[in-house]
């Protein structure tokens, strides 16, 4: 049984102008230990995902349908206070921006001790020794005298080593990381996906990691989902999918990476936008955008099939493209 499995996943805001449809049919799952990468350009749906099996979407954004199973036990109909106590305790998040996650006016000991006592039950000292633990642990210098520090007495990489550590206090089965490095610059990205790879191996811990930049997918997942307009379009093991990407969606992401090996005078680029929630076309949503386009793809909308070691949503893949 995966650790964390999600069926059929939709997602609506009603709005004056009718309902919008910002995930459908989302599905994937998640084994223990394993690290799955989530990718693809802003407005995918990628965060959005994340907030919804956390149970943390935006009003008027809500589940229309669907399932989130957590080993086995379906989450996405417990009420606030039970999925409260889940979140922190079983499934850890980690967001873009630490200082929307560190209270300022709290030392960052305080919070990480009230997680750990919220969730495990610890007196005052257990707890106290515990975070300290953690933040040596995640590369703090010096924790047992800056546990007593304020989030603005840390620079960005060490303020995301912290939310790390406060992610990770209750040794939760799964973590939600948003953008984890985003915010950071490239030698602290490097430090920080290093950091995630290791505590990930040595506690057994699953993580859906959400990014739009392959090059940290390639460096940590197991596997890689690509969504696009609120479907995933293709999803396999990560060295299939940016080696052999079976749908053009993902060979377009992979062809516009700069390379290392060759000079190109030009990269590729994906021509178009994704498409408003409004206004996605019929068919294949990436249709319009696709250099591989032919008239089924234009009236019917491909669900993932197997296409070699992936699965991508594309009717290339159905054996009956033969008019491309």
């Amino acid at each position: 049984m995966p650790l964390l499995e999600v069926r059929d996943l939709v997602v609506e805001f009603p709005t004056r102008r009718g309902v919008l449809r910002a995930l459908d049919h989302v599905s994937f799952a998640i084994e223990a230990g394993e690290v799955l990468g989530v990718v693809g350009e802003s407005g995918a749906g990628k965060s959005l995902t994340g907030a919804a099996i956390i149970g943390l979407l935006d009003p008027p954004g809500r589940i229309a349908g669907g399932e989130i199973r957590l080993q086995g036990e379906r989450i996405d109909k417990l009420p606030p206070e039970k999925l409260r106590r889940i979140r922190g305790r079983r499934i850890g998040t980690i967001f873009q921006d630490p200082l929307t996650t560190l209270n300022p006016l709290y030392t960052v000991g305080r919070q990480l001790v009230e997680t750990i006592q919220t969730h495990l039950g610890l007196s005052d000292a257990a707890a106290r020794k515990r975070a300290i633990a953690w933040l040596e642990e995640v590369g703090i210098p010096g924790a047992s005298q800056r546990i007593d520090a304020y989030p603005h007495a840390f620079s960005g990489g060490m303020r995301q080593r912290v939310v790390i550590a406060l992610a990770l206090c209750a040794e939760p089965m799964l973590v939600i990381a948003d953008e984890p490095t985003t915010a950071l610059d490239v030698s602290v990205q490097a430090q920080i996906i290093s950091l995630l790879k290791r505590l990930t191996r040595d506690h057994g811990t699953a993580v859906m990691l959400v990014t739009h930049d392959m090059g940290v997918i390639a460096e940590t997942s197991d596997r890689v989902a690509v969504m696009y307009a609120g479907r995933v379009a293709e999803i396999g093991p990560v060295a299939a999918v940016i080696g052999t990407p079976a749908h053009p969606y993902t060979e377009g992401l992979m062809g516009s990476i700069p390379s290392l090996e060759q000079r190109v005078a030009r990269l590729r680029q994906i021509d178009g936008a994704m498409p408003r929630l409004d206004a996605i076309p019929a068919g294949c949503a990436f249709n319009p955008r696709c250099p591989r386009v032919f008239d089924r793809c234009r009236s019917e909308r491909p669900e993932l099939m197997a296409a070699g070691t992936t699965q991508a949503a594309c009717w290339l893949h159905a054996g009956v493209a033969t008019n491309v």
